[in-house]
């Protein structure tokens, strides 16, 4: 029997939520060139994958952080995972914004929590952790205890592990690089060939170039 890394990476490549394309590089929102591009929310698309992913998430919150008692996603692509993840466990939701609403109450974080909670962030991917942290950050200010994150998938970079470690903030993944390029290969989706240029590119992310 597979991991659950290996199957849910194969659940993603047979869905197309995963691009890898070492010959024609995306541009991220970063202006990093990138031979991978990962869009987990094509997930919620398909009812039996969503119920896997959600299902898959909330095993790994009973497991490792089972004294949460409030889910925060983070916006906006963990927001509809979260939701989903805490309606199963029967707990609290809000949400983080990545910045305060420019109107209204001006809320950082959307929804009823009340101060001590023992929160489990849900994340969608994480790539160098910059965002995922402000959130963590947002809500220790509000008083929270964040007690843990969970991901759908994580590109694994160092310095997003670095920025973990020193944040205290233990986070596990349903699937990662390692998983998807390994699938990716076994089933023809790239060559073998194509697998040197991905590590070059995750090896230095910022200052790659095809």
């Amino acid at each position: 029997m597979k991991p659950i890394s290996k199957t849910f990476a194969s659940k993603l490549l047979d869905v197309k939520a995963i691009k890898l394309q070492p010959s024609n590089p995306f541009t991220w929102a970063s202006g990093w060139k990138s031979p991978f591009y990962c869009d987990n929310r094509k997930t919620l698309s398909y009812p039996n994958l969503r119920d896997f992913v959600k299902l898959s998430l909330c095993h790994a919150i009973l497991e490792n952080f089972p004294e949460a008692d409030a889910v925060a996603g983070v916006a906006t692509g963990a927001i509809a995972q979260g939701a989903l993840v805490a309606d199963e466990l029967a707990l609290p939701f809000v949400y983080v914004r990545s910045k305060p609403k420019d109107h209204g109450l001006e809320n950082l974080i959307e929804g009823d929590l009340r101060t001590g909670a023992k929160v489990v962030v849900v994340e969608d991917l994480i790539s160098t952790g910059g965002s995922s942290l402000k959130a963590v950050e947002a809500l220790r200010n509000y008083g929270c205890e964040v007690v843990g994150m969970v991901a759908s998938y994580t590109y694994g970079f160092p310095v997003a592990a670095k920025a973990f470690d020193e944040a205290g903030v233990k986070l596990v993944t349903l699937t990662d690089y390692e998983s998807v390029v390994e699938q990716a290969v076994e089933t023809g989706y790239i060559s073998e060939n194509d697998v040197a240029v991905l590590n070059e590119w995750r090896a230095n992310p910022a200052e790659w170039n095809i």
